[in-house]
Order: C-alpha cells, then structure tokens, then sequence
C-alpha cells in the first residue's frame, strides 16, 4: 500500500495538500514512526517513515504488511511483549523499552511508544507507534550498573575482610597474656581485653564507658598514672615500659610496667590511647628472690676462698729451693685460677648490688691516661697474638669509682678481642667531648647483629 495514494494514511479527507503535509512532516521526523492497521487481521504496518527504514534497516517494501514484532526476532519472552499485547487489546496508550534486531542481526535497544487512533463511532481503527534507538543509553546504564555491581562486590569483599581481620585482631587481644585497655581523650575506657579485668577483678560492665580514674571506686586513680598520661604522653609518644607502683585494696599491690601509645593519625580513632599494662609482681619478686640468692651465695663463696687463697700463698712460700720445679709452676697456676674465680664471685657479689641499689662507689680523681695504658698493658701481656694501640690524651682527672671504670673497660677490651678471631688489631681512643671524656674501643671482628645490639645492656647478655 503506498503512502502516494489517500488509503495509506488514516486522516479525515482526501486533500493532497493535507498529505503530502503529513507525508513531509513524518519523514522529516528523527524518530521511526509506524502506523498500524487495526482494523485488520494481525494489525499490520501500513506505514513507516524513513528515519524507521534506517533504525530498522529494513526497507519500507519490507515492512508494509507485517506485524511489527518480527523486529524481536527469537526474543519472544520479552515482558515488554505481554505489556504493549494487554495495551493493544485495551486500546491504551504505552511507552516501553524492549530489544529488537536490525536487518543485518544486529541487536539494537527500542524506546517504543504506541498511541491508539479512534474512529467516528469510538473504535480503535489504527496505532501509531514512535521509535528510538537507545542502545547508547541502554549500554551506559548496564555499564553503571555493571560497575556499581563491582563495586558493591568489593565494599562487600572488603567489608567481610575488615569484619575478619577486626574478630582476628580480638581474638589475638582476648587471648595476650597483657592488659589491654584503649582510652577515649577523656581518658574513658573504650575497651578493656580479658586478661585486664581477670587481672584487676573488675566486670565489663563496670569498665566499659567510664573514667579510668573512676574504676573500682577509684582504686585507679593513680597519681604516677596521672602524670603518665596528662604530663609525659602528650608530648612524649608512645611511652615505654613507664613502671607504676600501687597497692590496691582488694588485690594487694601491683607492679607493673605500662606502654602507652597516642594515635596521631586523622579519622574515628584519632588521639585515642592504647594501654598495655604489664603485671610485673611476681616478676620483680623472682628478681629480688634471686639477687639475694647471689649476694648470699657469693658473701659464702668468698670466705672460703679467701682462706684457700692463702694456704695457696702459704704452700708458695713454704716450698723448698730444690723441690721440683713443676710444683710451684702448678701452684702458681692454682693461685691464678683462684683470682679468676674470686673475680667472678666479685662481680656476682656487685651485679646483686647494682640490681638492689646498695652498691656503694668509691669516688675518688682519675687519671684516665694512666687507667687506660695500664688496662692495655695487662692486656697485652695476656694476648700476645693481638696488637693493642693507643691514640689520644686529656689533661684533665675525672671523678668515679677507679675498679668499676677500670672493670668496664676490661669488659670492652676483652670482648674486643674474643670476636675479632680474624683481625688482630684493637685501637683504644681517649678524647674530649664538649665537658666529658669519651672512650672508645675499636675492633675489625664480625660486630653484632642489629637484632643482638637492642640487648646489649640486658643481663647476661
């Protein structure tokens, strides 16, 4: 049916004017328009406009006579399909998106809007469909939603990966054999681990939200604690191993070693602070228990040592002229290896002194030039193998306590030696420092290890 003769176009009259108009203006139109036949079997097109030949790449020929869902090809379980049918059959007004094929296979997405036209006695005599390619719009909004899909998976992944590391993080601060305890800036408990409250009898309950201070009736208000956390904390971060001595009343006295840290970083957690509190108690009693079990064993190992010392002296100078000469070699030997060990009850007999704090220096003027020379001579005499040299001079004394600084400088030169297997040189430097006067020992040997240097001043390391 063609759109040159009055038949193809339902409007009223049969002016050319008025449709060559109508022709102009559908054709003109950017959208693919079609017009439907209702009145006839299967409601045919019998209309379509140039921008549809396009859209559709089917020709007008291959178009006129034809329902307009052969544009969905084998998609026949469209929704859209079951809602422009109802609407059809309703003689309603629709606007629906559905996917169509073009000619060549392509799928393309169809914004179509279908208009029914009434005719003199009410009847539904024709549709007028409009039509536009949204397969731009169609692919932006799946993309979108692809990518919002995405990334909801991966708010969800890191989400449950946060959940996991937090109840990972609990469980490892439930179960340390520590304290644990985290402050808002008000210094009211956030948190408080197990270990905590079994420590220090306290519920949950009567911890979480409340001033530290205010804990157990106020057993926490500690003035050693206050000035940790109002005075050194704000301006010293994190604090280390800060010692609290405090009896409680209901558990007797603690002590204890805290670590306090201040986060400094911006977000929710920004100046809370994280204690870790140490109960050192039985600790510090083992101690004390062992010091005094030094200074008691080395006061007994001393007397009689002391005693066989001199029967050693005594046999020495009691041997006859034309005795062997093996024996006073061996006795002297003897008297060697009794100073060695009176050495070492010594020095037992001072770290027990050092670590009750009733080691008793005897200050007197040092002359350090000759301490020094004096060290690396008896050194020397005893190391033949090694070179032991010294550089520099002061002309000033110092005052201290001549056998401990000459027992720290013994410590240094032997252990110089002892881990230098391969190197034979040791170089001694004394120098002046500003108001003090630096020694320094110099070994070529293996060194220590980063790890074995934070132990250095550890006993018996």
């Amino acid at each position: 049916m063609s759109i040159d003769h009055a038949s193809d176009l339902p409007i009223s009259g049969n002016d050319p004017a008025n449709i060559k108009l109508l022709k102009s203006a559908l054709d003109s139109s950017i959208s693919g328009i079609i017009i439907t036949d209702n009145t006839q079997f299967d409601n045919p097109i019998i209309y379509c406009n140039k921008a549809f030949e396009v859209l559709s790449g089917y020709s007008r020929e291959e178009v006129i006579g034809r329902n307009c869902r052969f544009l969905q090809g084998n998609e026949r379980n469209q929704q859209a399909r079951e809602d422009i049918r109802k609407a059809v059959t309703g003689g309603e007004s629709i606007t629906v998106e559905l996917r169509n094929y073009r000619k060549g296979g392509e799928l393309f997405w169809n914004e179509l809007y279908i208009s029914p036209i009434f005719g003199e006695a009410g009847q539904v005599t024709h549709f007028i469909g409009v039509q536009n390619d949204i397969t731009r719009r169609k692919n932006a909004e799946e993309n979108l939603q692809h990518e919002r899909e995405q990334v909801e998976l991966k708010i969800e992944k890191r989400t449950r990966e946060l959940n996991e590391n937090r109840e990972y993080l609990d469980s490892i601060i439930q179960t340390i054999r520590q304290g644990l305890i985290v402050l808002d800036p008000e210094y009211k408990v956030i948190s408080a681990n197990d270990f905590f409250l079994k420590t220090f009898k306290v519920e949950n309950r009567d911890t979480i939200g409340r001033s530290l201070y205010d804990l157990g009736n106020g057993q926490w208000d500690i003035k050693q604690l206050r000035v940790l956390l109002e005075q050194i904390l704000p301006s010293n971060n994190p604090v280390l191993d800060f010692e609290v001595d405090h009896e409680f009343p209901h558990i007797g006295r603690k002590l204890m070693l805290l670590n306090a840290h201040r986060i400094e970083i911006e977000g929710s957690f920004k100046d809370r602070i994280l204690i870790a509190i140490e109960d050192i108690t039985e600790i510090r009693a083992s101690e004390n228990r062992k010091d005094d079990f030094l200074s008691v064993s080395s006061h007994e190992l001393k007397t009689p040592l002391t005693t066989i010392k001199g029967y050693n002296q005594t046999i020495l100078r009691l041997l006859p002229a034309d005795i062997n000469p093996k024996i006073p070699m061996m006795v002297n030997k003897s008297g060697k290896q009794i100073d060695r060990l009176q050495n070492i009850i010594t020095s037992l007999l001072e770290m027990s002194r050092i670590q009750s704090g009733k080691l008793v220096l005897d200050a007197d003027s040092i002359d350090m030039n000759i301490l020094i020379k004096e060290m690396l001579e008896e050194a020397q005499e005893g190391n033949p193998e090694h070179t032991l040299t010294f550089e520099g001079h002061t002309n000033h004394t110092i005052p201290g306590d001549e056998s401990q600084i000459s027992q720290v400088l013994q410590n240094l030169i032997t252990n110089a030696i002892k881990y230098s297997p391969g190197s034979r040189k040791i170089k001694l430097m004394l120098t002046e420092v500003s108001n003090y006067i630096k020694v320094s020992i110099t070994d070529y040997g293996f060194g220590i290890s980063q790890e074995d240097q934070k132990m250095i001043f550890d006993r018996f390391f």
